[in-house]
């Protein structure tokens, strides 16, 4: 049995596979080794963790149960690289309280602005580009909505900004009652993003080792001792992990379910594009969500459910796909709305729309990275500095707000 929950993360034709892919792959482990760290999971979260504890002078040993990095969740993702969480300021502030709904705001936009600078410092090619974003006016907050809501961002420093019905279908062409603008966001490919962030990880000493199945962890005062299913064991002073939705069994659910979501990209198009580019997505729930490549092509995604199986999300995608290219057809008339890719996967939803970050009560220098909703992405960054602080022995700031309660 593994340590984690095996899922089928994802099926369909992604907008990534239509260009090059990267591939990282792993050696397998001959005999049992002691590690300082080890990080399970080579995804986008696992290789950003790694990367900075390589280049804090540790040699993290990362694992993952498939051959190959980058297989799982990571190469479904959106990236959409947004520091507006699903959950609006104004909802959050009536659910945690003003001042600790700011700080989870506040640290989100670090995040994505600590990503993008140390994405461009360490010469990642990852197709980065800075995007403003456009949060339309849905059943979730309407006009008068957003209106408080670009008070409440403007009141802590946030750059967001109120559009009425006028100004939206001036600047942006979108028919709709009102929007928030906000900048500073940032769109990227995510396989290439993760490549980026684990070739560094490598570069800085660490070492990556697949395919490997953890299918037992057993605490004491010396550390950890993972258990492999080929029978090899790794003795580690620290954990991480970093599994994406196929949580493990030790890591407390925190109130998260799962959900599933589906998304098309079309053909390129660049001299059809909305003005500037922008990242699209909705005040309503569930959400469309939208955004470009460097190429020109128009992804767009939503439709999300509760995940009941992975057969029966599969067989949903042909009337998933329809639908989203009806909605895009409905918002941009102009757009070649006709779908070249069309996938499904799965993700992690809680009920704040917050990442849990930090240490798994009861296993002692054991850590986990759950990041949730359309900020997957942003809150790996998060986790980073979370999780790196909390190995290095130092004090954040921040540690609290996301930890396991």
């Amino acid at each position: 049995m593994s340590l984690t929950r095996h899922r089928n993360l994802r099926t369909g034709v992604t907008a990534w596979s239509l260009y090059r892919k990267p591939s990282i792959h792993g050696t397998r482990l001959r005999r049992s080794v002691n590690a300082d760290v080890v990080v399970i999971g080579g995804g986008i979260s696992g290789a950003m963790i790694a990367q900075a504890l390589a280049e804090a002078g540790r040699r993290p040993l990362i694992l993952d149960r498939r051959r190959t990095a980058l297989l799982g969740s990571t190469a479904a993702s959106t990236a959409l690289l947004q520091f507006e969480l699903d959950t609006p300021l104004l909802t959050l502030s009536r659910s945690l309280g003003s001042r600790r709904a700011r700080r989870v705001w506040l640290a989100s936009h670090e995040a994505v602005n600590e990503l993008r600078t140390r994405t461009i410092r360490l010469g990642i090619a990852a197709h980065l580009a800075t995007r403003p974003s456009l949060y339309l006016a849905g059943n979730v907050l309407d006009a008068r909505g957003l209106q408080r809501e670009a008070a409440l961002r403007q009141k802590i420093g946030l750059p967001s900004e109120y559009l009425d019905r006028s100004a939206l279908r001036h600047h942006f062409g979108i028919k709709r009652p009102a929007a928030l603008l906000s900048h500073g966001n940032a769109e990227a490919n995510p396989l290439e993003l993760a490549a980026g962030y684990l070739r560094s990880a490598l570069s800085h000493g660490a070492r990556f080792h697949a395919p490997h199945d953890i299918v037992n962890l057993a605490c004491d005062r010396r550390g950890t001792t993972l258990a492999a299913s080929d029978g090899v064991e790794i003795r580690a002073r620290h954990v991480v992990l970093c599994t994406g939705y196929e949580l493990a069994g030790i890591v407390p659910a925190m109130g998260s379910s799962v959900r599933s979501t589906w998304a098309i990209a079309t053909r390129p198009q660049p001299r059809a594009l909305w003005p500037q580019q922008a990242l699209i997505w909705e005040a309503s729930d569930p959400y469309l969500y939208m955004r470009t490549t460097a190429d020109g092509r128009v992804i767009c995604g939503g439709e999300d459910e509760d995940f009941a199986s992975a057969e029966r999300r599969d067989a949903m995608t042909p009337a998933k796909t329809v639908r989203l290219q009806q909605k895009l057809h409905r918002m941009f008339p102009e757009l070649d709305h006709r779908a070249v890719a069309a996938w499904t996967g799965s993700f992690g939803s809680s009920t704040n729309g917050m990442p849990t970050i930090g240490a798994i009560p009861g296993y002692r220098g054991c850590y986990a990275v759950m990041g949730y909703g359309g900020n997957g992405i942003t809150f790996s960054m998060l986790a980073t500095g979370l999780i790196t602080a909390a190995i290095l022995g130092k004090k954040h700031p921040d540690a609290e707000l996301f930890a396991f309660r």
